[in-house]
């Protein structure tokens, strides 16, 4: 799990740095016609900068959530939960490294979003990681909950 959790980590850092360098704040680069573009923007929030005002807790959450899954890596079993996990722990990692050194200060700083599609939230790498590690998760649970059933297993 630590190396899906570094990369990804990584790659939304490297992914942003170039951003950084090629953008400017607003900015829009059409990618695939209008639907696919990259657009500059800080945000403070949270999806859809939701909580703009709460960047704290955002960060204490996702920092929380990042050692969490690093303490408990070693207990999980399932490969379908430690790539969900993972993917979900890179993405909050790559989101915190802008929160804790990005302007405009310590814990407070501000994530680099930068992909555009269509009339959705502007987004980054971590994001997409984290929305796709849930999707991983998700689908670990189906599969586990459909073995445990052709067992004959009930769960309370």
């Amino acid at each position: 799990m630590i190396p899906i959790i570094a990369v990804v980590a990584m790659a939304d850092q490297l992914v942003k740095h170039l951003m950084l360098n090629s953008l400017s704040v607003g900015e829009v680069r059409y990618i695939i016609g209008e639907w696919f573009r990259f657009r500059l923007l800080f945000n403070s929030g949270a999806a859809f900068s939701f909580g703009e005002g709460a960047t704290w807790v955002f960060t204490f959450i996702q920092l929380a959530f990042v050692l969490a899954v690093l303490v408990l890596a070693s207990k999980v079993r399932d490969h379908w939960s430690a790539v969900g996990l993972a993917l979900m722990a890179g993405g909050a990692l790559g989101n915190v490294i802008d929160r804790l050194f990005r302007a405009p200060g310590f814990f407070v700083g501000h994530v680099v979003d930068f992909i555009s599609v269509g009339n959705f939230a502007v987004f980054n790498l971590a994001d997409a990681a984290i929305t796709c590690g849930v999707v991983v998760f998700v689908i670990g649970m189906f599969i586990a909950e459909r073995r445990g059933a052709n067992k004959g297993e009930t769960h309370a």
